[in-house]
Protein backbone atom coordinates (compact mmCIF):
# COMPACT_ATOMS: atom_id res chain seq x y z
CA UNK A 1 0.00 0.00 0.00
CA UNK A 2 2.43 2.63 -1.20
CA UNK A 3 1.70 6.31 -0.88
CA UNK A 4 1.95 7.39 -4.51
CA UNK A 5 0.88 10.46 -6.43
CA UNK A 6 1.57 14.16 -6.02
CA UNK A 7 1.59 15.53 -2.51
CA UNK A 8 -1.62 17.21 -1.42
CA UNK A 9 -0.81 20.83 -0.70
CA UNK A 10 -4.43 21.70 -0.01
CA UNK A 11 -7.40 19.57 1.00
CA UNK A 12 -9.57 21.67 -1.29
CA UNK A 13 -8.27 20.13 -4.53
CA UNK A 14 -9.99 20.76 -7.82
CA UNK A 15 -10.86 18.19 -10.48
CA UNK A 16 -7.69 18.66 -12.51
CA UNK A 17 -5.54 18.26 -9.40
CA UNK A 18 -7.42 15.08 -8.44
CA UNK A 19 -6.91 13.46 -11.84
CA UNK A 20 -3.24 14.34 -11.56
CA UNK A 21 -3.15 12.83 -8.06
CA UNK A 22 -4.96 9.64 -9.01
CA UNK A 23 -2.64 8.96 -11.96
CA UNK A 24 0.51 9.75 -10.00
CA UNK A 25 3.55 7.89 -11.28
CA UNK A 26 1.85 4.50 -11.66
CA UNK A 27 -0.62 5.30 -14.43
CA UNK A 28 -3.09 2.78 -12.95
CA UNK A 29 -6.03 5.17 -13.27
CA UNK A 30 -6.41 7.25 -16.40
CA UNK A 31 -8.19 10.53 -16.98
CA UNK A 32 -11.95 10.46 -16.98
CA UNK A 33 -12.21 10.32 -20.77
CA UNK A 34 -9.95 7.25 -20.90
CA UNK A 35 -11.57 5.16 -18.18
CA UNK A 36 -13.42 1.93 -19.01
CA UNK A 37 -16.80 2.28 -20.67
CA UNK A 38 -19.93 0.55 -19.35
CA UNK A 39 -19.23 -3.12 -18.73
CA UNK A 40 -21.23 -6.28 -19.29
CA UNK A 41 -24.27 -6.81 -17.13
CA UNK A 42 -22.48 -9.69 -15.36
CA UNK A 43 -19.88 -7.21 -14.08
CA UNK A 44 -22.47 -4.94 -12.45
CA UNK A 45 -22.71 -5.30 -8.67
CA UNK A 46 -26.25 -5.32 -7.29
CA UNK A 47 -25.95 -3.70 -3.85
CA UNK A 48 -29.50 -2.46 -3.32
CA UNK A 49 -29.67 -0.75 0.06
CA UNK A 50 -27.62 -3.31 1.98
CA UNK A 51 -24.45 -2.51 3.91
CA UNK A 52 -21.23 -3.41 2.10
CA UNK A 53 -18.08 -4.02 4.10
CA UNK A 54 -14.90 -3.03 2.29
CA UNK A 55 -13.13 -6.24 3.29
CA UNK A 56 -12.33 -7.45 -0.22
CA UNK A 57 -12.26 -6.21 -3.81
CA UNK A 58 -15.75 -7.46 -4.78
CA UNK A 59 -16.93 -3.87 -5.14
CA UNK A 60 -13.60 -2.37 -6.18
CA UNK A 61 -12.13 -2.23 -9.66
CA UNK A 62 -8.87 -0.46 -8.96
CA UNK A 63 -6.79 1.38 -6.38
CA UNK A 64 -4.21 4.09 -6.85
CA UNK A 65 -2.17 5.17 -3.87
CA UNK A 66 -4.66 3.35 -1.64
CA UNK A 67 -5.31 -0.22 -0.55
CA UNK A 68 -7.00 -2.51 1.94
CA UNK A 69 -5.77 -2.38 5.53
CA UNK A 70 -6.45 -4.97 8.24
CA UNK A 71 -7.31 -3.61 11.69
CA UNK A 72 -6.84 -5.46 14.98
CA UNK A 73 -9.10 -5.38 18.04
CA UNK A 74 -7.84 -3.31 20.96
CA UNK A 75 -7.54 -5.43 24.14
CA UNK A 76 -9.89 -4.44 26.94
CA UNK A 77 -10.98 -6.12 30.18
CA UNK A 78 -10.91 -9.77 31.19
CA UNK A 79 -14.44 -10.97 30.50
CA UNK A 80 -14.23 -14.19 32.50
CA UNK A 81 -11.69 -16.11 34.54
CA UNK A 82 -11.73 -19.88 34.01
CA UNK A 83 -10.33 -20.73 37.46
CA UNK A 84 -13.02 -19.26 39.71
CA UNK A 85 -15.10 -22.44 40.15
CA UNK A 86 -14.01 -26.08 40.58
CA UNK A 87 -15.76 -27.48 37.47
CA UNK A 88 -13.78 -25.16 35.20
CA UNK A 89 -10.01 -24.78 34.96
CA UNK A 90 -6.93 -24.01 32.91
CA UNK A 91 -8.05 -25.97 29.83
CA UNK A 92 -11.52 -24.43 29.66
CA UNK A 93 -12.38 -22.55 26.49
CA UNK A 94 -13.76 -23.08 22.98
CA UNK A 95 -16.18 -20.21 23.50
CA UNK A 96 -19.35 -19.20 21.64
CA UNK A 97 -21.01 -15.85 22.33
CA UNK A 98 -24.55 -15.04 21.19
CA UNK A 99 -26.32 -11.69 21.26
CA UNK A 100 -29.97 -12.47 21.97
CA UNK A 101 -31.96 -9.25 22.11
CA UNK A 102 -31.03 -7.48 25.35
CA UNK A 103 -29.05 -10.44 26.69
CA UNK A 104 -25.64 -11.83 25.75
CA UNK A 105 -25.05 -15.56 26.21
CA UNK A 106 -21.67 -17.23 26.61
CA UNK A 107 -21.03 -20.97 26.18
CA UNK A 108 -17.74 -22.70 26.84
CA UNK A 109 -16.06 -25.94 27.82
CA UNK A 110 -15.52 -26.48 31.52
CA UNK A 111 -12.52 -28.68 32.25
CA UNK A 112 -10.88 -28.69 35.66
CA UNK A 113 -7.57 -30.36 34.81
CA UNK A 114 -5.42 -31.94 32.13
CA UNK A 115 -7.65 -34.94 31.62
CA UNK A 116 -8.09 -36.12 28.00
CA UNK A 117 -10.75 -34.63 25.80
CA UNK A 118 -14.02 -36.45 26.29
CA UNK A 119 -13.37 -37.37 29.92
CA UNK A 120 -16.24 -37.57 32.39
CA UNK A 121 -15.26 -34.31 34.10
CA UNK A 122 -15.80 -32.26 30.94
CA UNK A 123 -18.94 -30.10 31.02
CA UNK A 124 -20.51 -27.27 29.05
CA UNK A 125 -20.84 -24.02 31.00
CA UNK A 126 -22.99 -20.94 30.54
CA UNK A 127 -22.61 -17.26 31.48
CA UNK A 128 -24.70 -14.23 30.62
CA UNK A 129 -24.41 -10.48 30.44
CA UNK A 130 -26.70 -7.50 29.84
CA UNK A 131 -24.05 -5.64 27.84
CA UNK A 132 -21.33 -8.05 26.66
CA UNK A 133 -18.92 -6.51 29.17
CA UNK A 134 -19.98 -7.63 32.65
CA UNK A 135 -20.51 -11.39 32.84
CA UNK A 136 -21.90 -13.62 35.57
CA UNK A 137 -22.42 -17.34 36.06
CA UNK A 138 -26.06 -18.01 36.94
CA UNK A 139 -26.79 -20.79 39.43
CA UNK A 140 -28.97 -22.97 37.24
CA UNK A 141 -29.36 -26.06 39.42
CA UNK A 142 -29.62 -28.42 36.44
CA UNK A 143 -26.89 -30.92 37.37
CA UNK A 144 -24.82 -31.84 40.37
CA UNK A 145 -21.16 -31.24 39.60
CA UNK A 146 -18.32 -31.38 42.11
CA UNK A 147 -20.82 -31.94 44.90
CA UNK A 148 -23.13 -29.00 44.19
CA UNK A 149 -26.07 -28.05 42.02
CA UNK A 150 -25.34 -24.35 42.44
CA UNK A 151 -23.46 -24.13 39.19
CA UNK A 152 -23.69 -22.85 35.63
CA UNK A 153 -23.44 -26.25 33.91
CA UNK A 154 -25.89 -26.92 31.06
CA UNK A 155 -24.52 -30.21 29.64
CA UNK A 156 -22.57 -33.07 31.16
CA UNK A 157 -21.28 -36.44 29.99
CA UNK A 158 -24.66 -37.91 30.93
CA UNK A 159 -26.21 -36.21 27.89
CA UNK A 160 -23.66 -36.67 25.10
CA UNK A 161 -21.68 -38.53 26.46
CA UNK A 162 -19.12 -35.75 26.74
CA UNK A 163 -20.58 -32.73 24.87
CA UNK A 164 -17.13 -31.77 23.65
CA UNK A 165 -16.64 -28.17 22.48
CA UNK A 166 -20.36 -27.49 22.18
CA UNK A 167 -21.22 -24.89 19.50
CA UNK A 168 -24.74 -23.41 19.81
CA UNK A 169 -26.52 -20.81 17.68
CA UNK A 170 -29.84 -18.99 17.47
CA UNK A 171 -31.86 -20.45 14.62
CA UNK A 172 -33.14 -17.56 12.48
CA UNK A 173 -34.83 -19.78 9.89
CA UNK A 174 -38.36 -18.52 9.19
CA UNK A 175 -40.97 -20.77 10.80
CA UNK A 176 -38.62 -22.42 13.29
CA UNK A 177 -40.50 -24.02 16.18
CA UNK A 178 -40.18 -22.07 19.47
CA UNK A 179 -38.98 -25.16 21.33
CA UNK A 180 -36.10 -25.44 18.82
CA UNK A 181 -35.14 -21.77 18.59
CA UNK A 182 -31.65 -22.61 19.83
CA UNK A 183 -29.65 -25.36 18.15
CA UNK A 184 -26.13 -26.65 18.51
CA UNK A 185 -23.61 -29.35 17.73
CA UNK A 186 -21.44 -31.03 20.34
CA UNK A 187 -18.73 -33.65 20.17
CA UNK A 188 -19.52 -37.31 20.76
CA UNK A 189 -16.67 -39.47 22.05
CA UNK A 190 -16.38 -43.24 21.96
CA UNK A 191 -15.03 -44.26 25.34
CA UNK A 192 -13.18 -47.56 25.38
CA UNK A 193 -10.47 -49.29 27.46
CA UNK A 194 -7.46 -47.03 27.38
CA UNK A 195 -8.72 -44.86 24.51
CA UNK A 196 -10.86 -41.87 23.73
CA UNK A 197 -11.77 -41.43 20.06
CA UNK A 198 -13.97 -39.02 18.18
CA UNK A 199 -17.42 -40.35 17.32
CA UNK A 200 -18.88 -37.36 15.52
CA UNK A 201 -21.19 -34.44 16.23
CA UNK A 202 -24.49 -34.73 18.07
CA UNK A 203 -27.37 -32.34 17.40
CA UNK A 204 -29.11 -30.49 20.24
CA UNK A 205 -32.12 -28.16 20.45
CA UNK A 206 -33.40 -25.83 23.17
CA UNK A 207 -36.25 -23.35 23.73
CA UNK A 208 -34.23 -21.02 25.96
CA UNK A 209 -30.54 -21.67 25.32
CA UNK A 210 -30.14 -23.28 28.74
CA UNK A 211 -32.14 -26.53 28.76
CA UNK A 212 -31.01 -28.77 25.92
CA UNK A 213 -32.05 -32.12 24.50
CA UNK A 214 -30.52 -34.36 21.87
CA UNK A 215 -32.44 -34.66 18.63
CA UNK A 216 -31.30 -38.30 18.41
CA UNK A 217 -28.76 -40.58 20.06
CA UNK A 218 -26.61 -41.03 16.95
CA UNK A 219 -24.32 -38.34 15.57
CA UNK A 220 -25.71 -36.22 12.74
CA UNK A 221 -22.21 -35.76 11.28
CA UNK A 222 -19.77 -38.65 11.63
CA UNK A 223 -16.78 -40.28 9.96
CA UNK A 224 -18.77 -42.97 8.16
CA UNK A 225 -20.98 -40.69 6.08
CA UNK A 226 -18.56 -37.74 6.06
CA UNK A 227 -15.04 -39.16 5.54
CA UNK A 228 -13.43 -35.71 5.37
CA UNK A 229 -14.82 -34.83 8.80
CA UNK A 230 -12.10 -35.77 11.27
CA UNK A 231 -12.42 -34.09 14.65
CA UNK A 232 -14.88 -32.87 17.27
CA UNK A 233 -13.31 -29.47 17.65
CA UNK A 234 -15.69 -26.50 17.89
CA UNK A 235 -17.88 -26.55 14.75
CA UNK A 236 -19.73 -23.24 14.17
CA UNK A 237 -23.18 -23.65 12.63
CA UNK A 238 -25.88 -21.19 11.52
CA UNK A 239 -28.89 -20.73 9.31
CA UNK A 240 -27.86 -18.78 6.20
CA UNK A 241 -30.49 -16.43 4.79
CA UNK A 242 -28.44 -15.92 1.65
CA UNK A 243 -28.07 -19.67 1.01
CA UNK A 244 -31.37 -20.77 2.57
CA UNK A 245 -29.86 -23.71 4.44
CA UNK A 246 -27.90 -24.60 7.56
CA UNK A 247 -24.15 -24.28 7.25
CA UNK A 248 -21.60 -26.04 9.46
CA UNK A 249 -17.83 -25.57 9.39
CA UNK A 250 -15.81 -28.49 10.74
CA UNK A 251 -12.21 -29.49 11.03
CA UNK A 252 -10.79 -31.53 8.23
CA UNK A 253 -7.27 -32.21 7.00
CA UNK A 254 -5.47 -31.51 3.79
CA UNK A 255 -5.00 -34.81 1.98
CA UNK A 256 -6.39 -38.06 3.32
CA UNK A 257 -7.48 -38.15 6.96
CA UNK A 258 -4.40 -38.86 9.09
CA UNK A 259 -4.06 -41.41 11.88
CA UNK A 260 -4.94 -40.33 15.40
CA UNK A 261 -1.25 -39.97 16.27
CA UNK A 262 1.70 -38.74 14.29
CA UNK A 263 0.06 -36.48 11.70
CA UNK A 264 3.37 -35.92 9.81
CA UNK A 265 2.94 -33.61 6.84
CA UNK A 266 -0.78 -33.21 7.52
CA UNK A 267 -2.40 -29.80 7.92
CA UNK A 268 -5.44 -28.99 10.02
CA UNK A 269 -7.89 -27.43 7.61
CA UNK A 270 -11.54 -26.33 7.46
CA UNK A 271 -14.39 -28.15 5.77
CA UNK A 272 -18.00 -27.22 5.13
CA UNK A 273 -21.23 -29.16 5.11
CA UNK A 274 -24.83 -27.97 4.60
CA UNK A 275 -28.30 -29.18 5.53
CA UNK A 276 -31.90 -28.25 4.71
CA UNK A 277 -33.22 -29.50 8.08
CA UNK A 278 -30.31 -29.76 10.57
CA UNK A 279 -30.60 -33.56 10.43
CA UNK A 280 -29.28 -34.57 7.03
CA UNK A 281 -25.94 -33.11 6.04
CA UNK A 282 -24.10 -32.99 2.71
CA UNK A 283 -20.64 -34.41 2.22
CA UNK A 284 -17.91 -32.31 3.80
CA UNK A 285 -16.05 -30.16 1.24
CA UNK A 286 -12.67 -28.55 2.04
CA UNK A 287 -12.57 -24.76 1.81
CA UNK A 288 -10.76 -23.12 -1.09
CA UNK A 289 -8.46 -20.38 0.21
CA UNK A 290 -6.57 -19.83 -3.01
CA UNK A 291 -2.81 -19.92 -3.32
CA UNK A 292 -1.80 -19.55 0.32
CA UNK A 293 0.83 -21.38 2.39
CA UNK A 294 -0.26 -24.47 4.29
CA UNK A 295 -1.01 -23.45 7.87
CA UNK A 296 -2.80 -25.22 10.68
CA UNK A 297 -6.27 -23.70 11.20
CA UNK A 298 -7.11 -25.06 14.63
CA UNK A 299 -10.59 -23.56 14.96
CA UNK A 300 -12.44 -21.53 12.33
CA UNK A 301 -15.06 -19.29 14.05
CA UNK A 302 -16.99 -18.63 10.84
CA UNK A 303 -20.29 -16.75 10.97
CA UNK A 304 -22.30 -14.22 8.93
CA UNK A 305 -21.47 -10.66 9.86
CA UNK A 306 -24.51 -9.41 11.76
CA UNK A 307 -24.82 -6.10 9.84
CA UNK A 308 -24.14 -7.65 6.43
CA UNK A 309 -25.08 -11.35 6.65
CA UNK A 310 -24.31 -11.98 2.97
CA UNK A 311 -20.64 -11.67 3.98
CA UNK A 312 -19.13 -14.47 6.06
CA UNK A 313 -16.38 -13.63 8.54
CA UNK A 314 -13.81 -16.22 9.65
CA UNK A 315 -11.49 -15.76 12.64
CA UNK A 316 -9.49 -19.00 12.85
CA UNK A 317 -6.53 -19.41 15.10
CA UNK A 318 -3.29 -20.35 13.41
CA UNK A 319 -1.21 -23.00 15.15
CA UNK A 320 2.55 -23.47 14.70
CA UNK A 321 3.21 -26.80 16.47
CA UNK A 322 6.95 -26.83 15.67
CA UNK A 323 7.71 -23.58 17.54
CA UNK A 324 8.33 -22.98 21.23
CA UNK A 325 9.00 -19.69 23.04
CA UNK A 326 8.73 -20.66 26.74
CA UNK A 327 11.25 -23.47 27.35
CA UNK A 328 9.82 -24.60 30.68
CA UNK A 329 6.28 -25.07 29.31
CA UNK A 330 5.54 -28.80 28.89
CA UNK A 331 3.89 -28.50 25.46
CA UNK A 332 5.26 -27.11 22.19
CA UNK A 333 3.40 -24.87 19.79
CA UNK A 334 2.42 -21.19 19.56
CA UNK A 335 -0.56 -19.55 17.91
CA UNK A 336 -2.28 -16.34 16.87
CA UNK A 337 -5.62 -15.39 15.30
CA UNK A 338 -6.39 -14.69 11.62
CA UNK A 339 -9.08 -12.93 9.62
CA UNK A 340 -10.69 -14.04 6.36
CA UNK A 341 -13.91 -13.46 4.42
CA UNK A 342 -16.16 -15.13 1.87
CA UNK A 343 -19.23 -14.27 -0.17
CA UNK A 344 -20.23 -17.84 -1.07
CA UNK A 345 -19.01 -19.75 1.99
CA UNK A 346 -16.70 -22.05 0.05
CA UNK A 347 -14.15 -19.74 -1.59
CA UNK A 348 -12.29 -17.61 0.92
CA UNK A 349 -10.24 -14.44 0.69
CA UNK A 350 -6.99 -14.90 2.64
CA UNK A 351 -5.27 -11.75 1.39
CA UNK A 352 -4.29 -10.91 4.97
CA UNK A 353 -1.67 -13.44 6.01
CA UNK A 354 -0.72 -11.23 8.95
CA UNK A 355 -2.19 -11.89 12.39
CA UNK A 356 -5.53 -10.38 13.37
CA UNK A 357 -4.61 -10.84 17.07
CA UNK A 358 -0.99 -11.32 18.22
CA UNK A 359 0.22 -12.87 21.49
CA UNK A 360 1.81 -9.53 22.41
CA UNK A 361 4.02 -8.84 25.43
CA UNK A 362 2.28 -11.36 27.68
CA UNK A 363 4.65 -14.32 28.03
CA UNK A 364 1.86 -16.71 29.01
CA UNK A 365 0.20 -16.11 25.65
CA UNK A 366 3.31 -17.53 23.97
CA UNK A 367 2.48 -21.05 25.07
CA UNK A 368 0.44 -23.54 23.07
CA UNK A 369 -3.13 -23.01 21.83
CA UNK A 370 -3.72 -19.46 22.99
CA UNK A 371 -5.49 -16.65 21.14
CA UNK A 372 -8.43 -18.86 20.14
CA UNK A 373 -11.20 -16.38 19.37
CA UNK A 374 -14.75 -17.00 20.50
CA UNK A 375 -17.28 -17.65 17.78
CA UNK A 376 -19.47 -14.58 17.85
CA UNK A 377 -19.43 -10.79 17.75
CA UNK A 378 -21.32 -8.59 20.21
CA UNK A 379 -22.33 -4.98 19.73
CA UNK A 380 -21.29 -3.42 23.02
CA UNK A 381 -21.94 0.26 22.14
CA UNK A 382 -23.65 2.12 19.30
CA UNK A 383 -20.30 2.55 17.55
CA UNK A 384 -18.42 -0.48 18.95
CA UNK A 385 -18.36 -4.26 18.65
CA UNK A 386 -16.51 -6.75 20.83
CA UNK A 387 -14.74 -10.00 20.14
CA UNK A 388 -13.29 -12.36 22.74
CA UNK A 389 -10.24 -14.59 22.85
CA UNK A 390 -8.73 -17.16 25.13
CA UNK A 391 -5.54 -16.43 27.07
CA UNK A 392 -3.17 -18.36 29.37
CA UNK A 393 -4.26 -21.90 28.46
CA UNK A 394 -2.88 -24.42 31.00
CA UNK A 395 -1.92 -21.63 33.37
CA UNK A 396 -3.58 -20.77 36.72
CA UNK A 397 -4.67 -17.46 35.18
CA UNK A 398 -6.58 -19.00 32.23
CA UNK A 399 -9.17 -16.48 31.09
CA UNK A 400 -11.24 -14.89 28.34
CA UNK A 401 -10.18 -11.45 27.13
CA UNK A 402 -12.48 -8.91 25.44
CA UNK A 403 -11.25 -6.76 22.56
CA UNK A 404 -13.01 -3.98 20.68
CA UNK A 405 -13.30 -2.73 17.12
CA UNK A 406 -15.30 0.13 15.68
CA UNK A 407 -18.53 -1.02 14.06
CA UNK A 408 -17.66 -2.64 10.68
CA UNK A 409 -14.03 -2.05 11.55
CA UNK A 410 -12.26 -5.22 10.40
CA UNK A 411 -10.76 -3.82 7.19
CA UNK A 412 -10.68 -0.40 5.54
CA UNK A 413 -9.82 1.23 2.27
CA UNK A 414 -6.86 3.30 3.41
CA UNK A 415 -4.66 6.02 1.97
CA UNK A 416 -1.82 7.89 3.60
CA UNK A 417 -1.15 11.60 3.87
CA UNK A 418 -0.16 11.97 0.22
CA UNK A 419 -3.55 10.70 -0.81
CA UNK A 420 -4.97 8.10 -3.12
CA UNK A 421 -8.13 6.99 -4.84
CA UNK A 422 -10.39 4.03 -5.38
CA UNK A 423 -12.72 3.32 -8.28
CA UNK A 424 -15.64 0.93 -7.82
CA UNK A 425 -17.05 -1.47 -10.35
CA UNK A 426 -20.39 -0.53 -11.88
CA UNK A 427 -23.06 -0.94 -9.21
CA UNK A 428 -26.83 -0.69 -8.96
CA UNK A 429 -28.23 0.73 -5.74
CA UNK A 430 -31.60 1.46 -4.20
CA UNK A 431 -31.85 4.58 -2.08
CA UNK A 432 -31.73 8.32 -1.73
CA UNK A 433 -28.38 8.96 -0.06
CA UNK A 434 -24.89 7.45 0.25
CA UNK A 435 -23.60 6.75 3.77
CA UNK A 436 -19.96 6.10 4.69
CA UNK A 437 -18.34 4.68 7.83
CA UNK A 438 -15.05 6.57 7.79
CA UNK A 439 -12.26 8.15 9.84
CA UNK A 440 -9.60 10.74 9.00
CA UNK A 441 -6.80 12.54 10.74
CA UNK A 442 -7.09 16.26 11.48
CA UNK A 443 -5.44 16.92 8.10
CA UNK A 444 -7.18 14.11 6.22
CA UNK A 445 -10.20 14.12 3.96
CA UNK A 446 -12.64 12.10 1.86
CA UNK A 447 -14.39 13.20 -1.32
CA UNK A 448 -16.77 11.21 -3.51
CA UNK A 449 -17.67 11.43 -7.18
CA UNK A 450 -20.57 9.69 -8.90
CA UNK A 451 -19.96 8.49 -12.46
CA UNK A 452 -22.42 7.20 -15.03
CA UNK A 453 -22.21 3.90 -16.93
CA UNK A 454 -19.68 5.42 -19.33
CA UNK A 455 -17.47 6.57 -16.45
CA UNK A 456 -18.34 10.26 -16.89
CA UNK A 457 -18.83 12.46 -13.86
CA UNK A 458 -22.52 13.05 -13.23
CA UNK A 459 -23.31 16.78 -13.15
CA UNK A 460 -24.02 17.86 -9.61
CA UNK A 461 -22.07 14.89 -8.19
CA UNK A 462 -18.54 15.53 -9.48
CA UNK A 463 -15.43 15.64 -7.35
CA UNK A 464 -15.30 19.43 -7.59
CA UNK A 465 -18.81 19.60 -6.15
CA UNK A 466 -18.23 17.01 -3.39
CA UNK A 467 -18.24 18.51 0.09
CA UNK A 468 -15.05 17.63 1.92
CA UNK A 469 -15.55 15.09 4.71
CA UNK A 470 -13.24 14.90 7.71
CA UNK A 471 -13.72 13.50 11.20
CA UNK A 472 -14.70 10.06 12.49
CA UNK A 473 -18.26 8.87 11.93
CA UNK A 474 -20.04 5.53 11.70
CA UNK A 475 -22.83 6.85 9.46
CA UNK A 476 -21.95 10.01 7.57
CA UNK A 477 -24.06 11.13 4.62
CA UNK A 478 -22.09 12.17 1.53
CA UNK A 479 -23.20 15.49 0.09
CA UNK A 480 -22.40 17.75 -2.82
CA UNK A 481 -22.92 21.46 -3.24
CA UNK A 482 -26.30 20.81 -4.77
CA UNK A 483 -27.45 18.53 -1.93
CA UNK A 484 -27.16 14.92 -0.86
CA UNK A 485 -29.75 13.08 -2.93
CA UNK A 486 -28.63 10.41 -5.42
CA UNK A 487 -32.15 9.06 -5.95
CA UNK A 488 -32.20 10.09 -9.63
CA UNK A 489 -29.67 7.33 -10.28
CA UNK A 490 -31.28 4.66 -8.11
CA UNK A 491 -31.66 1.46 -10.11
CA UNK A 492 -29.17 2.55 -12.80
CA UNK A 493 -25.51 1.46 -13.10
CA UNK A 494 -23.09 3.98 -11.60
CA UNK A 495 -19.56 3.99 -10.25
CA UNK A 496 -18.07 5.69 -7.24
CA UNK A 497 -14.71 7.35 -7.37
CA UNK A 498 -13.41 8.20 -3.91
CA UNK A 499 -10.42 10.42 -3.20
CA UNK A 500 -9.04 10.06 0.32
CA UNK A 501 -6.01 11.28 2.22
CA UNK A 502 -4.85 10.08 5.65
CA UNK A 503 -8.20 8.35 5.91
CA UNK A 504 -9.98 5.00 6.23
CA UNK A 505 -13.35 3.92 4.84
CA UNK A 506 -14.79 0.81 6.45
CA UNK A 507 -18.21 0.38 4.85
CA UNK A 508 -20.78 2.05 2.66
CA UNK A 509 -24.45 1.78 1.91
CA UNK A 510 -27.19 3.53 0.02
CA UNK A 511 -30.32 4.17 2.06
CA UNK A 512 -33.71 5.77 1.66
Amino acid sequence: MGERGDAITSMRINRREFVKLSVGTSGMVGRATGWPAAQKKADVREVGSRLELLVDDWLIERFDGAGLRLHSPAPRDVALSFNDVPWEGSTSGYVTVLQDGGKCRLYYRGKPGNSPDGSDDEVTCYAESPDGIHWQRPKLGLFEVKGTRENNVILTSAQAPAPHNFAPFIDTRPGVRPEERFKGLGGLFDMGPGKVTSGGLLGFVSPDGIRWRKIRDAAVIDHTSHPLYTDTTQSPTFWSDSEQRYICYVRTWKGQPPPRKGWPGKIRWIGRTTSPDFMHWSKVVPLDMGDVPDEHHYTNQILPYFRAPHIYIGMPFRFRPERKVVPEHPYPGISDALFMTSRDGLHWDRRFMEAFVRPGRDRENWTERNLALACGIVRTAPDEMSVYWQEHLRHPTARLRRGVLRLDGFVSVNAGYRGGSVLTRPLVFDGRELVLNYATSAAGSVRVELLDGSARAIPGHSLDESREMYGDEIEAVVSWRGGLSVSAWSGRPVRLRIALADADIFSLRFRA
